[in-house]
């Protein structure tokens, strides 16, 4: 593995037991430079691995807690008359950092919600005609509770179609809990350490689009999600950004395992946590008790992947 990935793999993995490939692919998200929706039930420790991921990659870091009444200006900013200094002032919202971790984003109003669009988007943010960018690298980390819970509300597809990556931690495996009782109940919680630094991290994210994507593995990636608008279970399918997304995960996951090309478990791997939560299933999916994610999985079934040669280009 990269060292810098290396890094902050084993830091994190130490905050979030028993959850090493959910681990992986956070740190794969934050190599590829996407944006990361955690959705689980509270107290899986959703907040706790993005808390620990924004530490150990020693990053800037703000946190908004999104609740009903969270404004569009907490998040963007909003200017001001200054009397002292006699005009308007501008004052920064949660996204000038490098990592915003969103807690419970569909808590709030979509109003709110789509605050982040432009951010996300274009890393920027425009306040009463002005725009102001934001600095690199900048990582959206939300974390939400399943839908039909108390107090939430479905995400647009406008702001799920902008994370590249949707995850979710489940229950820890009974041996796993038990040791985490001990460990907890017996210690202070873990503390993160920094172990990189921006600089690292931009240069991680530039070695990471520099790994080389053959014509094969992007054909493959076109397939897949040409596949999605033309499956019986879909009613919509993966949009060019999740195409996008998709490629840019695959490179990022072959970087981080020291490679610098992409192979098919690459794209494989990530297909449904960079698809499943882009698409709208068809009546005949629901019907028969079928989720995103196992659509996805039909879906690399039914193509499997070309024999893709390794390049050191």
């Amino acid at each position: 593995m990269n060292d810098t990935a290396r890094k902050i793999y084993d830091e994190v993995r130490r905050a979030v037991v028993g959850k090493d490939a959910q681990v992986l692919k956070c740190v794969i998200a934050l190599a590829a430079g996407g944006h990361l929706l955690l959705e689980d039930i509270p107290g899986v420790g959703k907040t706790t691995l993005a808390r620990s991921l924004a530490a150990a990659a020693g990053l800037k870091s703000k946190r908004v807690q999104f609740t009903p009444d969270t404004l569009p200006t907490d998040i963007t900013g909003f200017t001001m008359w200054d009397a002292g200094l006699k005009k308007f002032r501008f004052h920064e919202g949660a996204v000038m950092t490098n990592i915003l971790l969103a807690d419970e984003i569909n808590r709030t109003s979509p109003r709110t919600q789509s605050a982040l669009l432009q951010a996300m988007e274009e890393g920027e943010v425009t306040e009463e005609g002005e725009t102001f960018e934001l600095e690199k690298p900048f990582m959206v980390i939300a974390t939400q509770n399943p839908f039909g819970s108390a107090g939430t509300q479905p995400l647009p597809l406008s702001q799920l179609d902008r994370f590249m990556m949707k995850l979710s931690l489940g229950r820890p495996a009974k041996d796993t809990l038990r040791d985490l009782l001990i460990e907890r109940t017996a210690a202070e919680k873990v503390k993160t350490e920094a172990f990189c630094g921006r600089d690292e991290i931009v240069a991680m994210q530039t070695a990471a689009r520099e790994v080389y994507l053959s014509e094969a593995a992007a054909g493959w990636i076109a397939d897949l999600c040409e596949y999605t608008h033309n499956s019986e279970l879909i009613a919509q399918g993966a949009s060019p950004r999740a195409a996008i997304s998709l490629a840019a995960a695959a490179k990022a996951s072959a970087f981080t395992d020291g490679r610098d090309f992409v192979v098919p478990n690459d794209i494989a791997m990530l297909f449904s946590d960079c698809t499943a939560h882009r698409i709208l299933l068809s009546a005949r999916a629901e019907s028969e008790g079928m989720d995103p994610a196992a659509v996805c999985e039909a879906v690399l079934k039914e193509l499997p992947p070309p024999h893709i040669k390794g390049s050191g280009k």
